[in-house]
C-alpha cells in the first residue's frame, strides 16, 4: 500500500488546495496583521515589549497578547504604540486601516446566541490559520458534518432545542469558510477514528449522505482525510478532539485547540504545543494514506446502503 507524505509526519505538507487563497478580510484576519505590523515596527526601531508596555500603561504581557492578536485592539493602544515608534503618516494610516478591520463584526456574530465563547474563539483563529488539522474521535467534526448529520447529533445532545437551527446554519457556515475559497492555504487536515464510520448518526440514509460528502472533499482535495482503524487505535488515538491551527511563518506559528465537554483549553506555550503536537504525530503516522482512506469510506457506505435495503440497523 502506497504511503503519501502526510502520513509520515506533523505538521503534514502541503494539503494541494486547487486554488490559492485570497486576501481576507474577516476581523481576525486584519487583527493577526496588525499584530504582525505592530511586532514589526517594534522591533525593527529596537524597543523592548517592557518600553511599549508602559507607553501603553499596561504589562508586557498586554504586549504580547496584542501582537499574537490574542485579545482584541483598543484604539487608544494602538496609536499610543504608533506615537512611540514615529512611524510616517502613510505607515500610520494603513495600521488604522486594519485597526478599522480588526473592530468590524464576523459573519458568526448574527450566531453569538448559539455560540459559546469558546467556540467563538476558535472560528475566528480558523479564518486566520494557513493549515488547520482537525483531530475527532467520536463523531465526524462540525465543519465537515452535513446538515442531516447535525441533525441528530445536535438533538441528541439538546434534544427539541428551539437553538438547533441556526446551531445547523453556524455549523454549515464554518464548513463553507474551511472548505471554500477562504479556506486555509496549506490545507485543511482531518484524522477520524474509524468508529465514526460505523457510529450509526440518524440511520442509514443519513450516514451515506455524510459519508459520500466527505469523500467529496477528499477527492476534489477540499480536505485531506484520514482514518485511524481499529487495528491501529490503542496507544495512538488521543481520548478527545485536537486541532492545530498553524499560521505564516511571520507570525506566531501555531495555536492547540483542545476540547471537552463544555469547555476548551487554548495552548500558546511551546512546551504544550510540543506534546499535542507529539500526539498528533502519533495519530498521522497510525493513520490510512489517501487510497486507504477512500477504501473505507466506500465500505462503510456500502454497509449502510445493504443496511437500507435490508431495512435493518446498520450495527458497527
Amino acid at each position: 500500500m502506497p504511503v503519501d507524505s502526510e502520513r509520515q509526519q506533523f505538521p503534514p505538507q502541503h494539503g494541494g488546495r486547487p486554488y490559492p487563497r485570497p486576501a481576507a478580510a474577516e476581523p481576525e484576519t486584519a487583527a493577526r496583521l496588525l499584530g504582525e505590523r505592530l511586532r514589526d515596527m517594534r522591533t525593527s526601531r529596537g524597543t523592548t515589549m517592557r518600553e511599549a508596555a508602559e507607553a501603553v500603561r499596561g504589562s508586557v504581557s498586554k504586549i504580547s497578547r496584542l501582537e499574537r492578536a490574542l485579545t482584541p485592539p483598543r484604539e487608544r493602544d494602538v496609536k499610543d504604540l504608533l506615537h512611540l515608534y514615529a512611524i510616517s503618516p502613510s505607515q500610520r494610516q494603513e495600521v488604522l486601516n486594519l485597526l478599522r478591520q480588526a473592530q468590524g463584526s464576523s459573519w458568526h456574530e448574527e450566531y453569538q446566541d448559539v455560540t459559546p465563547s469558546y467556540l467563538k474563539r476558535l472560528i475566528g483563529l480558523e479564518a486566520a490559520a494557513d493549515r488547520v488539522a482537525i483531530y475527532e474521535n467520536h463523531v465526524v467534526p462540525g465543519p465537515l458534518q452535513t446538515d442531516g448529520y447535525a441533525f441528530h447529533v445536535l438533538e441528541a445532545v439538546m434534544p427539541g432545542d428551539q437553538h438547533n437551527r441556526r446551531r445547523r446554519e453556524l455549523r454549515a457556515g464554518r464548513r463553507e469558510k474551511l472548505l471554500g475559497d477562504s479556506g486555509p492555504a496549506q490545507g485543511l487536515f482531518v484524522v477520524l477514528d474509524e468508529s465514526a464510520l460505523h457510529r450509526t448518526v440518524g440511520g442509514a440514509a443519513c450516514m451515506v449522505e455524510q459519508l459520500d460528502f466527505l469523500r467529496e472533499a477528499h477527492e476534489r482535495k477540499l480536505a485531506q482525510i484520514r482514518i485511524v482503524e481499529f487495528g491501529n487505535s490503542v496507544g495512538v488515538s488521543p481520548p478527545y478532539p485536537i486541532t492545530s491551527l498553524r499560521y505564516p511563518a511571520d507570525s506566531p506559528s501555531e495555536v492547540m485547540y483542545v476540547e471537552h465537554i463544555d469547555s476548551a483549553m487554548y495552548l500558546t506555550r511551546a512546551a504544550d504545543i510540543d506534546r499535542y503536537r507529539k500526539a498528533l504525530h502519533r495519530v498521522f503516522q497510525g493513520a490510512s494514506d489517501r487510497e486507504r482512506t477512500v477504501e473505507l469510506l466506500t465500505r462503510a457506505k456500502e454497509r449502510y446502503l445493504r443496511a437500507r435495503r435490508c431495512g435493518e440497523p446498520a450495527a458497527g
